[in-house]
């Protein structure tokens, strides 16, 4: 088991570009792939390894391994989706000065750009869809969609903290739908 955990967290942080959440619809893949989680065990994992001090993936990692093999279960995880990270990086602070100019190098950042926000996004949706956060009456609900598009251009036009919009939203919720 503790091999299937290191391989799989190895491909995972192999094959993830753009931080914990870009991971996250991999990360997926690879757990249901196994049978390691629900999918209501993963949704509650991701939320652990949000709601949790640090990045997420190695969080969520941690948790997936915890549950399916215990404390070394955890560290193999952990260790295994960090890895790629960490020779990837040692390696791009060897060479990364002589290369950051170069064409291929700046076109192949822009590629992975649009891909990234994808994945985050479509982890944003997925996560609101499991929790019940988002469908039924309220998911294409002009309200709703007000909120939504409110929150988002304040978060975008302005310097209020998102936690405020986050609170505010809150408050117009119950307002609005209460």
């Amino acid at each position: 088991m503790l091999w299937s955990l290191f391989v799989s967290f190895l491909k995972i942080g192999c094959i993830s570009f753009g931080g914990g959440y870009a991971m996250i619809p991999v990360m997926e893949n690879e757990i249901q792939k196994h049978g390691w989680l629900t999918a209501q065990q993963f949704t509650d994992a991701i939320a652990i390894a949000g709601m949790s001090p640090g990045p997420i993936a190695p969080n969520c990692a941690i948790f997936v391994g915890y549950k399916i093999a215990g404390i070394l279960g955890a560290i193999t995880s952990l260790f295994a989706i960090s890895l790629p990270s960490l020779l990837l990086i040692l390696l791009i602070a060897l060479f990364f000065r002589k290369i950051q100019d170069k064409p291929v190098v700046q076109s192949a950042s822009y590629g992975l750009r649009p891909v990234i926000t994808g994945f985050i996004g479509y982890a944003a949706i997925r996560f609101a869809i499991q929790n019940h956060l988002v469908g039924g009456e309220h998911w294409f609900d002009g309200r709703g969609l007000l909120v939504m598009f409110a929150a988002l251009a304040v978060l975008l036009l302005t310097n209020i903290h998102p936690v405020l919009v986050i609170l505010f939203s809150g408050v117009l919720g119950i307002v609005v739908y209460h």
